[in-house]
C-alpha cells in the first residue's frame, strides 16, 4: 500500500477536497524522493513495538516524539491552527509525521514551483526535508492523529514564504542540484 500523490488543480474550492486535476496526474514515489520527501508504510496499530519505526528513529537520530490529534474537539484554536498549517512555509529542520489514525494532505512544491498533494493515511510516515515549501490541511474527514518526531528538542518555527535567503532553503536548493543522498533508504 503506497502513498498517493498528484499534481493539484488550481481551483479555489474547499482546501479539504482532493483537488485532483482532470485528467489526474499522479506523482510516483521516486519523484517525491527526488524532492527529498521520504516515505514508509508502517503498522500504526502497534507503533509502540514497531521494530521498523525504531530502526528509522535510531538511524535518523529522532529521539523526541509526541502525539497530536487534529480535530475541532481536541485541538485548541482549531481554525486558527489549521489556517497557520495551510500557509505556505518552510522549517529549518525536517518535518517528520507518522499518521496513526485519520487522514490529511501535505502539499509540497516541486522544482517548477507546482503544488503536489500528498494524501497521508493511517500507517504513512513521511519526512519533508528542511527548506521545502509546504503546507498541511485535513481532508473532509476532519481528523488525523499524528506522531511527530524530532532530533533533540522540538522547534516549531515556521517561516512563511518567501524565504529564499533562509539558510535551510539555500541548503535545500543546493541538495536538489547535487542530488544529495539520505542515510536511510525509504520505500
Amino acid at each position: 500500500m503506497a502513498i498517493e500523490a498528484w499534481f493539484m488543480d488550481n481551483t479555489e474550492e474547499d482546501k479539504r477536497l482532493p483537488h485532483r486535476p482532470n485528467p489526474n496526474e499522479l506523482v510516483p514515489l521516486d519523484q517525491l524522493a527526488e524532492l527529498g520527501v521520504l516515505y514508509w508504510h508502517l503498522n500504526p496499530k502497534d507503533y509502540e513495538n514497531d521494530e521498523e519505526l525504531r530502526s528509522i528513529r535510531e538511524a535518523r537520530g529522532y529521539n523526541y516524539m509526541d502525539l497530536l490529534d487534529i480535530c475541532p474537539e481536541k485541538l485548541d484554536n482549531y481554525n486558527e491552527k489549521l489556517k497557520n498549517f495551510y500557509t505556505e512555509h518552510i522549517h529549518a529542520d525536517e518535518e517528520i509525521r507518522y499518521c496513526l489514525e485519520g487522514s490529511g494532505y501535505f502539499d509540497v512544491r516541486n522544482k517548477d514551483d507546482c503544488w503536489i498533494r500528498i494524501w497521508i493515511k493511517a500507517g504513512d510516515l513521511i519526512i519533508l526535508p528542511g527548506g521545502i515549501y509546504h503546507r498541511f490541511t485535513l481532508d473532509t474527514s476532519n481528523y488525523i492523529k499524528l506522531m511527530r518526531l524530532f532530533i533533540g528538542e522540538p522547534v516549531w518555527t515556521a517561516y512563511n514564504r518567501p524565504q529564499d535567503d533562509h539558510p535551510a532553503r539555500k541548503d535545500y536548493i543546493k541538495s536538489l542540484t547535487e542530488k544529495a543522498g539520505f542515510p536511510l533508504e525509504a520505500h
